[in-house]
């Protein structure tokens, strides 16, 4: 019995301790963000956006080439897209809102490991080949998506129709 006891003061022990661990400070998540890149993350966002208009729109053309009016309307829904990215997803804006994320998600403790981490060649790398990997990785998943884009628009009209026949 005693040892019962004592395992479960020592769990909540260690609960207590990791629930009462410093909250990260702002200035090492400062750190932390200036040595992921985080401001050239969010400003390469641009390239990525106009990779995923470019693939949308070669999905509505469907292979074919735009008309000089599809291409002008192409080309104004990219201008605008780009103007209303650029005004809400700069880092100035951002910037408060990554510290205030990462204050609530980590621990001093936690900054410190990963600062530790991507210091290394091994953390460097992950950062400079990360935002490649995740643009190629939303490229496959809008292609499986695409190629199953008729059956999902097949299931919603089939729901539908249930739901005008369920309401009769």
């Amino acid at each position: 019995m005693n040892a019962a006891r004592n395992a479960l003061v020592v769990l909540l022990l260690a609960a207590s301790a990791s629930a009462l661990a410093a909250p990260a400070s702002e200035r090492s998540v400062r750190q932390l963000l200036q040595v992921m890149e985080a401001r050239k993350l969010v400003d390469g966002m641009s390239t990525q956006l106009d990779t995923v208009m470019d693939h949308a729109v070669g999905s509505a053309l469907r292979g074919g080439t735009p008309t000089d009016a599809q291409r002008a309307a192409i080309d104004r829904m990219k201008s605008r897209m780009v103007a209303l990215e650029k005004g809400q997803l700069e880092w100035s804006k951002l910037e408060p809102t990554y510290l205030r994320l990462y204050q609530e998600a980590f621990s001093e403790e936690e900054v410190a490991g990963m600062l530790k981490f991507y210091r290394t060649p091994a953390g460097q790398a992950l950062i400079h080949k990360m935002p490649l990997l995740m643009q190629k990785t939303m490229l496959e998943v809008q292609r499986m998506v695409a190629d199953i884009t008729p059956q999902m628009q097949q299931i919603m009209r089939d729901f539908l129709a249930d739901m005008k026949a369920a309401g009769k």
